[in-house]
């Protein structure tokens, strides 16, 4: 029996093989490195960053989207969740049919699809119009993401490129979120809220010329079928727990709508596990979490993009409602957040992954983002920029840098050939559905302690006799930051579990380690001969 902490071969291990018997077509990656691979990450880290970015782009662009399509404020959320939903609710069968027909050629339907629903959402008449074209990026985007990091993954199946391949790639998974917010307050600034979703076109359109040129794959796997009843448990079940999570802030997390809903997407979760052990073509074999290493990472995505997410939606309310910044300037001011994960992911952890334990990296990555997170409990009405959001959002995006490479490089390392594009999905499932949730848990939690503390320190106030108008904008702007960091501080304790998580689970030895323990074995063969 192998160790499990040894990475497994790039084509996987026995144990990783499915149980069926159909012939894998040949990999033509897998005889000699692409002379044009690095353009092909370029193409594939493209694709990538107009995937993660459109989770965030409209956020800013929210509010004049609104006013120009006469959205309520109940409705407004739709705006982000219809996407969300679409995209964590779909992944897995996006995965699936990569595996099935063609990484490259699922690639390139999923940035044609992607590039027609961002210009039918630019073009919006409605607000309906807006949901539905919303729904259907989420749709595509969950074609689109787990075929970039199978693609990625059988482009630099080993050594020192893969690791810095993944450094890019964990960065633009981080940072891109981020960017997005830039790039929706500069579009909505200086054009229109209708350009964050144009301007995926041409992207998308570049992105495709170059998949056509530039990239690489294998046929489908001839023969094979989708697993319809995984489809619908899976994804029915996801589905249901990002939407009951949704309806959380505005419903309550008591209401008999929000318990239903989770009620039946814990069900559907459950039926569906039982089911891929029965499934003749499962959509996700169980054999590719059960390892404890890609099951610790999952779980580590997850929660890391909680606490990501989390913070987005904080601090842009906080830095346009309470220090009143312009929506191009709340962009600007997650620059920092971007650069330090962009540096942790290429700079440092691109560099030693190779050398140290993915756990190494990772677990100090998410202390100190745990310990960015913290420092921004302390934010209140009188805080600033530069003394107190900047220091904390540096570490946080720093910490984070540290910790997405090993995640993404150990999760899908070691999978058979034919699975790669299922464990991407699982993995970009596990940072959409984690994103969700940390939007709307963390958010619930901010909301019901504004709440609290508006009704005691209003009634308080109002007892000592009438409240000025400027006394009531100061009470209200303080609840309002209270809840704010009540909800960051769980968010740090969510990173603080995710390092616990990850030092517990994850135990795969370095390269390097691997490497010296192959000479080792080969040594007495050699002297025998």
């Amino acid at each position: 029996m192998s160790d499990p902490s040894i990475p497994d071969p790039p084509g996987g291990t026995g144990s990783e093989r499915p149980s069926d018997s159909r012939t894998e077509a040949p990999d033509p990656t897998a005889t000699e490195p692409d002379t044009h691979r690095w353009w092909a990450l370029a193409v594939i880290a493209t694709a990538q960053l107009m995937v993660v970015l459109d989770a965030t782009i409209v956020n800013i662009a929210l509010p004049s989207a609104q006013r120009d399509l006469h959205i309520s404020n109940a409705n407004r959320q739709w705006v982000i969740t219809a996407y969300t939903l679409a995209f964590g609710g779909l992944l897995l069968l996006g995965g699936r049919v990569a595996d099935l027909v063609g990484r490259k050629r699922t690639f390139i339907i999923g940035l044609i699809g992607f590039a027609g629903s961002s210009a039918l959402g630019g073009s919006s008449a409605g607000q309906e119009m807006l949901y539905l074209s919303r729904a259907l990026q989420g749709t595509f985007a969950a074609l689109l993401a787990p075929s970039a990091l199978s693609l990625l993954t059988t482009t630099f199946p080993a050594g020192k490129e893969r690791a810095q391949a993944f450094g890019i790639f964990s960065a633009i998974a981080g940072g891109g979120a981020a960017i997005g917010l830039l790039m929706g307050g500069i579009l909505t600034e200086w054009l229109s809220w209708r350009w964050c979703l144009y301007v995926n076109v041409p992207i998308a359109l570049l992105a495709v010329i170059g998949a056509l040129t530039l990239l690489k794959d294998r046929a489908g796997s001839k023969g094979a079928h989708l697993d319809i009843p995984g489809v619908v448990l899976g994804s029915g079940g996801l589905v249901a727990i990002v939407y009951g999570f949704s309806r959380a802030e505005p419903e309550g997390w008591t209401s008999t709508e929000v318990l239903t809903v989770l009620s039946i997407g814990v069900i559907l979760l459950v039926a569906f596990t039982w089911w891929q052990t029965k499934s003749p073509s499962p959509l996700l074999p169980l054999h590719i979490i059960r390892e404890r290493n890609r099951a610790g990472s999952v779980i580590v995505m997850a929660m890391a993009t909680i606490g990501l997410f989390g913070s987005f939606l904080f601090l842009t309310y906080f830095l346009q409602i309470i220090l009143g910044y312009s929506p191009l300037s709340a962009g600007l001011a997650f620059l920092p957040l971007s650069a330090g994960i962009i540096i942790g992911s290429t700079q440092i952890s691109a560099r030693l992954l190779p050398l140290l334990p993915p756990r190494f990296l990772l677990v100090p990555g998410l202390l100190l983002s745990a310990g960015g997170m913290f420092s921004l409990t302390f934010l209140d009405i009188h805080s600033t920029y530069a003394g107190h959001i900047l220091p904390g959002t540096l570490l946080l995006g720093f910490g984070l840098g540290l910790t997405f490479l090993p995640v993404i490089s150990t999760a899908t390392m070691g999978v058979a050939n034919r699975d790669s594009g299922v464990t991407s999905a699982t993995v970009n499932t596990a940072q959409q559905v984690g994103g969700s949730i940390g939007t709307s848990l963390l958010n619930t939690i901010a909301t019901t302690a504004t709440a609290t503390y508006l009704t005691s320190h209003l009634a308080a106030a109002a007892s000592k006799g009438p409240l000025t108008p400027a006394e009531r904008t100061v009470i209200v702007n303080t609840g309002t930051v209270h809840g704010f960091t009540v909800a960051i501080s769980w968010a740090a304790i969510i990173l603080l579990t995710a390092a616990v998580v990850g030092a517990i689970m994850i135990n795969r030895k370095s390269p390097r380690a691997v490497a010296a323990a192959g000479e080792a074995a080969a040594a007495p063969a050699g002297r025998t001969a």
